[in-house]
């Protein structure tokens, strides 16, 4: 018996829900502090709770083994990290609440690659498919929109629609981060053309919403997205089995990306150009601080080669650190992949992991290659959605993220599922999916609880206009389970004399070491009479070159004073200290 695919009905709900998942996430530009992409995220988690949950109960048959080797990798690679992450508090100073966190992620993105995984194999996949690349289309089309209004009409952005840039004459989206918007236009692009080859797009609107997606990834003026555009083009070089029309329009996508980019540039009217690509293009540093971050981390790692300085550990780790040559930002990652592995988890379980992710995805390539009939394009279009993110995991962070995580873990499991198989329903089935609904419902409560427990701290830094005293609106927020670093954050940096909330420290500062943070913490160590570690942050802070420390570090310009020591932050420490003399 073949399993049929989805009804109309069913198809529309499909599409509805995994644009609930895939679209809100990231058109969503209501935002509340102390995060910029938090609400983002939480949508990400509760649509594709929603759209798994109904994904789970069509599965036909029962779930169970046995799976292909490639996806036992991947969820292997998956549930190491996981396991790093909740090890990490029990010997390092990471606070249980980013535990839990990048633990809940990680699980999510298993239970996406593993439902992704059964609906292949049991047929199923090109349906969901198919919602999913109808949803990344309507968020990229929405977001090229959103990036021609940013950098055409920013007087019309800053609102709860359209997100303002945060780079003048750049388009953002509303997930505010150039890199951000091109990699979900690329991946717009690749939804856009296998629509196409399925004969759901005619190819003239295929080519029109293929443009437009090129000239939204143009105005990001994103290098990341420049390779991304050469990476279309190898596409439509290497896979024969894509219409001919439609492997010209790829191989042209860079000369259309040229074209865009001079008419942006030298064809404006009116003098200057709204467009600052070329400002990008020339910056003095081509790779926006990544080769000394990453000069740092092989630091990082020649020192600690063995258990890494802990899962989530980087930013404490990188920042106590002596550099004297540092990037000036505040970075909290080191922006691939690889090495974010590493150096947080050791070389040897950064080596088992990467073999994992490798082996995954060397069955992925197989699986493209050798599939045959109406999921052969299916697959590959999905793997090449999956390079792109690979890719774009070598420069930055975006799997950080879920509205990038778990849209690339459900084009991932789709590549490494099992050939669809002809096959009646076993007795039972109904009973088999029990866990992988179960698994969804708990993802899509999760989403929602995290809302409620963000609020706790949301209201710490936008009070509402009854809102409590800051002490109260801070002690409440410490409760939080995934969010109480942030509280602790606010109660480090708003009193007079940190030294009185010492404890604070000792969970925000695993978090983002920033100025204020610092400042903050090496006065609290200064009061506490712990002068040497104070002396040590402040060094480190001084690294920074930072515009909001000059007022601390006045004193150390003024001529010396015979009758008084200097201020502590003017002074060396008196012995060699590093970040594990902090924990």
């Amino acid at each position: 018996m073949q399993l049929s695919p989805l009804k109309s009905d069913e198809s529309a709900l499909h599409v509805a829900l995994a644009t609930a998942s895939v679209a809100i996430p990231a058109l969503l530009a209501f935002n509340l502090p102390p995060s910029a992409t938090f609400l983002n995220q939480a949508a990400a988690l509760i649509g594709w709770g929603g759209w798994l949950i109904v994904l789970a109960a069509a599965l036909p048959a029962r779930f169970g083994p046995p799976f292909g080797a490639a996806l036992a990798a991947l969820l292997c690679a998956l549930g190491l990290l996981a396991a790093a992450a909740l090890a990490s508090p029990l010997w390092t100073g990471l606070p249980a609440t980013l535990s839990l966190s990048s633990a809940g992620m990680i699980a999510a993105a298993a239970l996406v690659a593993l439902t992704a995984a059964m609906l292949q194999r049991h047929g199923l996949g090109r349906a969901a498919f198919q919602a999913f690349c109808i949803a990344l289309v309507v968020a990229g089309v929405a977001s090229a929109a959103v990036g021609i209004v940013q950098v055409f009409a920013p007087e019309w952005t800053g609102g709860h629609w359209i997100a303002s840039t945060s780079v003048e004459g750049r388009a953002v989206g509303n997930l505010r981060q150039p890199n951000h918007l091109s990699t979900l236009l690329l991946w717009s692009m690749v939804a856009a053309v296998w629509l196409g080859e399925a004969g759901l797009l005619k190819r003239t609107a295929t080519a029109a919403t293929s443009l437009l997606l090129l000239f939204g990834l143009v105005l990001s003026a994103s290098r990341t997205g420049m390779v991304g555009a050469a990476m279309l083009t190898l596409w439509g070089l290497l896979d024969r089995r894509l219409a001919r029309p439609t492997r010209v329009m790829l191989w042209l996508a860079p000369l259309a990306y040229v074209l865009f980019w001079l008419a942006l540039t030298r064809l404006a009217p009116g003098g200057e150009p709204a467009f600052s690509g070329d400002t990008q293009l020339h910056r003095s540093d081509i790779s926006s601080s990544r080769f000394g971050i990453w000069s740092n981390t092989l630091a990082l790692i020649a020192a600690h080669p063995w258990a890494g300085v802990g899962f989530g550990e980087f930013n404490f780790a990188w920042t106590l650190t002596p550099f004297p040559d540092r990037p000036v930002a505040f970075f909290d990652h080191t922006h691939n992949l690889a090495l974010q592995f590493a150096v947080e988890l050791g070389l040897p379980l950064a080596t088992a992991v990467l073999a994992l992710l490798v082996w995954s995805l060397v069955g992925a390539f197989q699986s493209a290659r050798d599939a045959i009939g109406e999921s052969a394009q299916q697959l590959r279009a999905a793997l090449v959605m999956v390079l792109m993110i690979v890719v774009h995991s070598q420069l930055e962070y975006p799997l950080w993220y879920a509205y990038f995580l778990l849209p690339a873990a459900f084009a991932f499991g789709l590549c490494l599922g099992a050939p669809a198989r002809e096959r009646a329903p076993e007795p039972g089935a109904a009973r088999a999916t029990r866990p992988l609904l179960v698994a969804a419902m708990l993802l899509m409560i999760g989403g929602v609880a995290s809302v409620l427990d963000y609020w706790r701290v949301a209201v710490i830094f936008a009070p509402p206009e009854d809102a409590a005293p800051l002490s109260q609106r801070v002690l409440e927020g410490r409760r939080s389970w995934f969010f109480g670093h942030h509280a602790d954050y606010a109660a480090a940096t708003s009193v007079a004399d940190p030294s009185k909330v010492m404890p604070a420290f000792q969970t925000a500062t695993h978090y983002l070491l920033d100025t204020r943070l610092m400042l903050a913490w090496a006065n609290a160590l200064n009061e506490h009479g712990d002068t040497d570690r104070a002396r040590h942050l402040a060094q480190r802070l001084r690294e920074f070159h930072n515009p909001q420390s000059d007022e601390f570090f006045e004193p150390c310009t003024l001529p010396a004073n015979p009758a008084s020591a200097p201020p502590f932050q003017c002074q060396k420490p008196g012995k060699r200290l590093d970040y594990l003399d902090f924990r």
